[in-house]
């Protein structure tokens, strides 16, 4: 006797089975549910991810990457004729030259910290943030394609700034110590691209974007040292520029190109270079705790 075969009513086969068994024949298309597609690192969301920000700073290059090399020219041209008329040296070297690394790496960290501020604030106002979330992309992911970009316009920015300098007479940007070039510029761009993460997360409106930068990016690079060394400043005001994190950036890429900086003598910038590392490290494990936790941005 042939048994009959039994209906079966929609809905209750079991999919998990039906994909094992049409994966062992070759057939299976989908995978049960529950079972994670990607495993590790999605590169192909964290590519695309870094490709849409820099497209999107690439898109108005002559605001992003062009203008910040008009704008530190102008600093330098003005700070040279206010203070370095005379031929006024500072640190064995013309004024000009002793400036210009200053100014190139305070540049960097301030279109980092542009560029990174601006990716999740603009989502939320304008209502597309679901854009970033909705994608298989981890936090980590997230943070890692958005601070990408930021360092990307950094790098882009500080090329093109270091080219205009090279057009001021008598500024020579010959490198005594390329690893410290290399080093604190990449350091001092990380930092600024995790707080402009810090703040695009933290910020509601515009508004609030600029008043980070106006309160506490700017006057931070400004009171670094670009424009003067820390020895001529009241013991008070040294410990104070000590304790801010900018002046070792610059500083220690200043060291970079002129073999000497107010931070003191090798070890003590190589110190400094562990510090910077240790910070974006403490940073960067803040930062991605405040996406886990999708504060102002899941709610």
């Amino acid at each position: 006797m042939v048994d009959q075969a039994q209906p079966v009513s929609p809905g209750s086969e079991n999919p998990d089975a039906s994909f094992v068994e049409g994966n062992a024949g070759g057939k299976g298309r989908f995978p049960p549910r529950g079972r994670p597609v990607i495993r590790g690192i999605n590169g192909i969301g964290l590519w695309s991810l870094y490709m849409k920000e820099v497209r999107r700073f690439l898109k108005v290059q002559t605001q992003t990457i062009w203008a910040p090399a008009i704008t530190t020219l102008l600093f330098l041209v003005i700070f040279s004729v206010a203070l370095g008329r005379g031929g006024r040296e500072v640190l064995g070297v013309n004024f000009p030259t002793f400036v210009a690394p200053g100014l190139i790496a305070m540049a960097m960290m301030q279109n980092a910290f542009a560029n990174s501020s601006f990716s999740l604030l603009s989502g939320k106002i304008q209502g597309t943030i679901i854009d970033l979330l909705m994608p298989p992309l981890s936090e980590g992911e997230l943070m890692g394609g958005i601070i990408g970009a930021a360092i990307t316009r950094a790098v882009a920015v500080g090329f093109v700034v270091a080219g205009a300098m090279l057009l001021y007479p008598g500024v020579s940007l010959a490198m005594a110590h390329p690893w410290a070039v290399i080093w604190f510029g990449l350091m001092g761009a990380v930092m600024l691209s995790l707080l402009g993460l810090f703040a695009s997360i933290w910020a509601e409106k515009f508004d609030h974007n600029a008043a980070v930068t106006n309160f506490v990016i700017a006057p931070l690079a400004m009171l670094s040292g670009t424009f003067y060394i820390i020895d001529r400043l009241a013991p008070a005001f040294q410990t104070v520029s000590r304790a801010n994190p900018f002046f070792y950036v610059i500083s220690g890429f200043r060291y970079g190109f002129l073999g000497q900086s107010d931070i003191g003598d090798g070890r003590a910038v190589a110190m400094a270079a562990l510090g910077l590392l240790v910070l974006n490290a403490l940073l960067a494990l803040g930062a991605y705790k405040l996406l886990k936790s999708g504060w102002k941005i899941k709610n």
